[in-house]
């Protein structure tokens, strides 16, 4: 009899891409019923407190909160090299401007929220869910918020709706540290042990493979699900920004632009203590 693991996974193309084998039952799922299901940014680190799965997307800066009872997977990682989650408006905004501001956050536990406060730490955030995605631009239009962090799909469609950039997060880090900046990524509950947790990774990673090397398929089938991104051409776009080589396998410098965020993080007082970077086989 295999062995029941539940996943939770966000809506978005970048997860659903990693995920997409091991739901459609393209690959050998080994010793485990795979039960994956989705939740978004914000419910899944909420949820990896309290009533956890087995294996969860969550935000790479909110992780150090998880750690004792999680580790990372080795695969599976959205990083910006340069790129990442973008402040908006309506108007042109400078980046001082955004001082004492009224800024829509997709969550308080996003690694979006705790980069902007290392670059602007007096806004002041107002949630806005990241589901439905239009919600953060809707409510910009209406001018409860005066400026918006866009996450996901949201940071590739923004031009298109007329609003402005005011800082590109990933961009800042990348101008600060020189390191690219790990977004999100998979962990797996300790208490799995080590065996299951090594054969799950690797039926994981092997899924991640199986995208990259289908990768036309999995598009299609992504379009066919809906979505923020309208046509074959956006979705490679955002795909190849957050589902690439590091997706299969952290490079060092994406191992070391996480240890510097956890760093600069406990630095400014956003972390209670610094981290060990525990990367499962």
């Amino acid at each position: 009899m295999n062995t029941p693991l539940r996943v939770l996974c966000s809506p978005d193309a970048d997860d659903l891409f990693m995920f997409r084998a091991l739901m459609l039952g393209l690959i050998d799922p080994g010793p485990f019923d795979w039960d994956i299901d989705t939740r978004d940014t914000d419910a899944l680190n909420r949820i990896a407190s309290s009533d956890p799965p087995d294996v969860s997307a969550v935000s790479i800066g909110y992780y150090p909160h998880i750690a004792d009872k999680w580790q990372l997977l080795p695969h599976g990682g959205s990083v910006g090299e340069g790129y990442g989650p973008v402040v908006i408006s309506k108007e042109p905004m400078g980046l001082a401007d955004l001082a004492g501001k009224r800024v829509a956050i997709p969550g308080e536990t996003t690694t979006a929220w705790l980069v902007l406060r290392l670059i602007a730490p007096d806004v002041i955030p107002t949630v806005v869910p990241i589901t439905p995605y239009q919600a953060i631009f809707e409510a910009l239009d209406a001018g409860e918020v005066d400026a918006g962090l866009v996450i996901h799909e949201g940071r590739l469609t923004y031009p298109d709706l007329g609003f402005q950039k005011v800082v590109d997060i990933g961009e800042w880090w990348k101008e600060q540290t020189g390191l690219p900046l790990p977004l999100g990524g998979n962990v797996i509950r300790r208490a799995l042990g080590t065996e299951n947790i090594a054969q799950a990774s690797e039926i994981m990673r092997q899924g991640i493979q199986h995208a990259l090397d289908n990768r036309q398929e999995s598009i299609d089938w992504l379009l066919s699900k809906g979505g923020a991104l309208p046509d074959s051409e956006r979705v490679s776009e955002y795909l190849d920004m957050y589902a690439n080589a590091e997706t299969i396998g952290y490079s060092d410098r994406a191992r070391e632009g996480l240890v510097e965020l956890y760093r600069r993080a406990h630095a400014a007082g956003l972390l209670p203590k610094p981290v060990p970077v525990d990367f499962a086989p």
